[in-house]
């Protein structure tokens, strides 16, 4: 599984990764929409989980764009918006750019991980969350 999360605060990429990394994910991250394409010319996510508001650009116009560069190399692109906005607006047209799923900050992380598990195709989410599971249950008793 193969993750780009785009986020301009420092702490959701980081727990994003964390997450992720514990279920083996391979997950790049990015703070601005232009980083995000620009790591898109070498990394072919599986999903993309991008804030809305961004520093360079928005998240709806990042999604276009990583959506049109997908459709080239003959790839669908799901994508989660997950953002501090709770705006019915933002959420109505996030749904209508072509977002998968809109959720507001602060989101429950098995939710999460059940939501790309879903939209990836992994038949369950506790193949993402019963190895974070074992490695966490490993790296507790080594401490």
């Amino acid at each position: 599984m193969r993750l780009l999360v785009v986020d301009d605060d420092f702490d959701t990429r980081t727990l994003l990764t964390y997450l992720f990394k514990l279920g083996g994910a391979e997950i790049i991250t990015a703070a601005s929409a232009g980083k995000a394409i620009e790591i898109m010319s070498f990394f072919k996510p599986d999903i993309l989980i991008s804030d809305i508001y961004l520093p360079d650009e928005d998240g709806y116009s990042l999604l276009l764009k990583a959506r049109n560069l997908e459709a080239k190399r003959g790839r669908e692109l799901p994508a989660i918006a997950l953002t501090a906005s709770a705006y019915e607006e933002d959420r109505d047209i996030a749904l209508l750019v072509g977002y998968d799923i809109y959720r507001c900050k602060p989101i429950d992380l098995d939710e999460l991980a059940f939501m790309v598990a879903n939209l990836i195709g992994i038949d369950n989410r506790l193949e993402i969350l019963e190895c974070n599971k074992a490695k966490t249950s490993k790296q507790e008793s080594f401490n």
